[in-house]
């Protein structure tokens, strides 16, 4: 065994240094960083190719029923060090490089984040796709390769001003353009019947096309020679297409515009879709990335599988990521009845049986609506099916509810003018699912109750999960091995082995050693931020953590007002008996989001005054993080102790970064909404910090329309002294700044109830420092947290999918 290691990090050397000189033409002592990172890359891939290839021979041979995961968002973060360790080669070429005189951290850091998302939903996609990598399910992503991410953050006097993240703008060798596939895809023009050897055909003419160019990033599963597909497609303009006589500057302008239109397509995540051009261009950039993932796939199908279309749905599932990939059911009908000549009713069939659905939220925002003119206009052909399947939709609905129209209306496709995509997706589809358990009841129950009555074998739920190896094993290697020493290595490959960890939650030595982990973590974490901020935190203080997208309903707020509370409370009485707090936010706000953008400045603000106050003796400390991303929450996920999950009930159809920081030893401060309730459930009630109205209280209050934001805060004399200071220009803040908030609580009515949970947080952040100044006590919640996690693992999760929704099975490979 040490004679292959051995060898192997010979060969890699000698390939690294082979990749290096053939990159940039010159020894290695002369090269940057950057350079130096790009040959480890290159170096690395050639292990990685071989079982890429490997792989996909393998599906095709062996005929497997692969999937599709379609995502308008995926955010998988760097990927470097993940691809070591799945590999299982890090301590191998971590020696290599030393031997070279290289520090592998320092190339790490070299790399950029992927930025194709802007949360949770992007996030979770990635966790997928390395769960079915790992779990041997021939599964891959298709997406769209954003030339930015949503934005750079940058905080500036507090406020957030954003920057094009330009992700690509370093050399990037993970993805592998392939120009030899690219697809077709138009827009626009005129559909016209005609015969077809006495079959009803359709012609399109005076079209607008863009070339999709595909750019494969191979998925590295873990420890099983397993190399899955994340195809991102980028928009080009079709070859011939710019043949401009250019002879003056308004023609060479117009080519410019041209071609800057159709390469916006994939420039940026999420455009503003507040006006009417938006909208468009969002509806388009989703049909771009749907069609042309969908043509491949029945090109690799008929190619590769050689079955009869009449099989496809056998060997083929497609899954629909929330509602913005939606429009693959009519896509695939075009392609079934247009191109290759099926029936309408056998097309049917195989889109039903092909296609599944998750619903990942009931906020509006994923429950896209389009207007029909919109639709026509710039897909006339998919407009025209989308009407085919209202119209037989609206038949059998008639046939199940007769003279029923208000209900009816309320479950077809097209209606008041608007294309409802939940609604095409739910009755094209042969599966339903919400991500956690009380988010499915809710579906099934108020959101899509119709719906449930009406084809309730469809709905089932799946709870969210992380991947493990990149939260757990790749973010807390200190934490990581110490479990191993304790249970065992086997939780990295069957993450449910982490329940092996309970008797050791009782253990001292356990439970003392624990925490020096966890302070290891806050040390590291307090110097990332005193080197970028020059604020130096107590790391004896509880780290309160609370990072993910900005909005109103994940309510960053009122964490916000609780420390304005506790910083009047320790004002008031400085010998107060509470722990030290140092408070910890991080997340993005769309661009266009005037409240989130205050939020952010209102955090900064408190920052501002309470850091810089020397009467309170440095007792509570606010930072927030700017330019979220996946790597700056490995940073921080290890280091937090308190979990903030804190959404309105019923609005946070699951949430992750509850899972990740459960799964590093924090304890969740929360609310019983989402996946909440079930990591409660599985860590035990006493090892949860649970507060504020439930799901069927903040329903039921919605329905009654009784609350009132101006009777709370006249009933909490320290609601009152808040807006006070808010009017009174105690925090460093413009009036204009402060319009935002006080709109949200007079004129929105305090929409996601801040000040009617705001008594029952700060008694639950009152419990929370009691708890933590029992240090035996907070340490065996932490440990208890951990060894419960591993149900929490996206390993678990598409296992469910894979036997609940897909019917795959796992790819058994014999090894070399």
């Amino acid at each position: 065994m040490v004679g292959d290691r051995e060898k192997f990090k010979q060969e890699f050397i000698q390939q690294f240094i082979d990749s290096f000189r053939n990159l940039f033409g010159k020894d290695i002592d002369e090269g940057t960083n950057g350079q130096k990172f790009n040959a480890l890359i290159i170096a690395l891939r050639e292990l990685i190719v071989s079982d890429w290839i490997r792989t996909n021979n393998d599906y095709r041979e062996k005929k497997l029923k692969q999937v599709y995961y379609f995502s308008i968002e995926f955010l998988p973060g760097r990927f470097l060090d993940s691809y070591l360790i799945n590999l299982g080669i890090r301590t191998p070429v971590q020696e290599a490089l030393a031997e070279m005189g290289l520090n592998l951290e320092e190339l790490e850091e070299e790399e950029r984040d992927v930025a194709l998302g802007s949360g949770g939903l992007g996030r979770l996609a990635s966790c997928f796709l390395d769960s079915m990598a790992s779990c041997g399910i021939a599964g891959h992503g298709c997406g769209i390769r954003y030339k930015y991410g949503l934005v750079q953050q940058q905080i500036i006097d507090g406020n957030q001003v954003e920057l094009p993240d330009r992700w690509l703008a370093t050399y990037n060798a993970w993805q592998f353009p392939k120009r030899d596939k690219a697809l077709e895809v138009r827009f626009g023009g005129k559909v016209y019947m005609k015969n077809d050897g006495g079959k009803l055909g359709f012609e399109y003419r005076d079209y607008e096309s863009v070339m999709a160019v595909p750019y494969d990033v191979p998925i590295v599963g873990y420890g099983n020679e397993t190399v899955n597909t994340m195809r991102l497609w980028s928009a080009e303009i079709m070859p011939g297409s710019d043949d401009f006589q250019i002879n003056n500057r308004q023609e060479y302008r117009r080519a410019v515009e041209y071609k800057y239109s159709v390469e916006s397509l994939s420039e940026v995540l999420y455009p503003d879709d507040s006006n009417y051009q938006g909208q468009v261009f969002r509806l388009k950039q989703q049909y771009f990335f749907v069609s042309a993932g969908i043509q491949s796939i029945v090109r690799y199908y008929k190619k590769k599988y050689g079955c009869p279309l009449e099989d496809f749905d056998d060997y083929i599932a497609i899954h629909i990521n929330d509602t913005h990939p939606t429009l693959v059911i009519p896509e695939l009908m075009r392609i079934f009845v247009d191109e290759e000549g099926l029936s309408w009713d056998d097309a049917w069939r195989l889109v039903t049986n092909a296609v599944s659905y998750t619903n990942h939220t009931i906020m509006p925002e994923a429950m896209e609506k389009w207007p029909v003119d919109i639709m026509r206009d710039l897909l006339p052909r998919i407009y025209q099916i989308i009407v085919e399947i209202d119209r037989r939709i609206r038949i059998s609905l008639e046939a199940a509810y007769p003279g029923s129209w208000d209900r009816i209306n309320s479950m077809a496709v097209i209606n008041n003018g608007q294309v409802h995509m939940a609604h095409l997706a739910v009755h094209g589809s042969y599966s339903v699912n919400g991500v956690a358990r009380i988010h499915t009841e809710i579906l099934k129950k108020d959101v899509l109750r119709n719906f449930y009555e009406y084809c309730g074998y469809k709905f089932n739920n799946k709870t969210n999960g992380i991947t493990h190896r990149r939260w757990l094993l790749n973010a807390n290697p200190g934490l990581s091995s110490l479990i191993t020493e304790y249970i065992g290595g086997s939780w990295v490959a069957h993450p449910g082995d982490l329940a092996n960890l309970l008797p050791c939650a009782g253990a001292a030595d356990f439970l003392r050693r624990l925490g020096e982990v966890k302070q290891d973590n806050k040390q590291c974490l307090a110097q990332l931020i005193k080197n970028k901020y020059g604020l130096i935190l107590d790391t004896n203080s509880i780290f309160d953590v609370h990072i993910k997208r900005i909005h109103a309903y994940k309510r960053q707020l009122l964490n916000a007002l609780h420390i304005l509370h506790l910083y009047n409370s320790i004002r008031e009485n400085p010998s107060l008996d509470i722990p030290s707090r140092t408070f910890l936010f991080a997340g993005k706000a769309a661009p266009s989001y005037h409240l989130a953008k205050a939020i952010i400045k209102f955090i900064n603000a408190l920052a501002v005054k309470i850091n810089n106050d020397t009467s309170i003796d440095g007792r509570i400390k606010v930072c927030f993080l700017e330019n979220y991303s996946v790597t700056l929450a490995e940073n921080i996920v290890p280091a937090a102790e308190v979990s903030e999950q804190i959404s309105t009930a019923s609005k946070e159809a699951s949430g992750t970064g509850n899972m990740k920081m459960m799964m590093n030893g924090a304890v969740t401060l929360g609310t019983l909404d989402g996946a909440n309730i079930e990591i409660r459930e599985e860590a035990g009630e006493e090892n949860f910090v649970a507060f504020g109205m439930t799901a069927d209280e903040v329903i039921s209050l919605n329905q009654s329309r009784e609350y009132s934001a101006f009777d709370t805060i006249a009933a909490d004399c320290r609601l009152g002294a808040i807006v006070e200071q808010l009017a009174g220009g105690f925090l460093p803040m413009s009036r204009e700044e402060l319009m935002w908030i006080n709109n949200y609580i007079y004129q929105g009515n305090d929409e996601f109830y801040v000040l009617k949970d705001f008594d029952a947080y700060v008694a639950a952040q009152a419990r929370t420092g009691e708890l933590y100044k029992n240090r035996d006590k907070w340490l065996h919640m932490s440990a208890m947290n951990i060894a419960k996690a591993g149900h929490f693992s996206s390993d678990r999760t598409i296992h469910d999918y894979t036997v609940g929704i897909w019917q795959v099975e796992p790819r058994v490979f014999a090894q070399k």
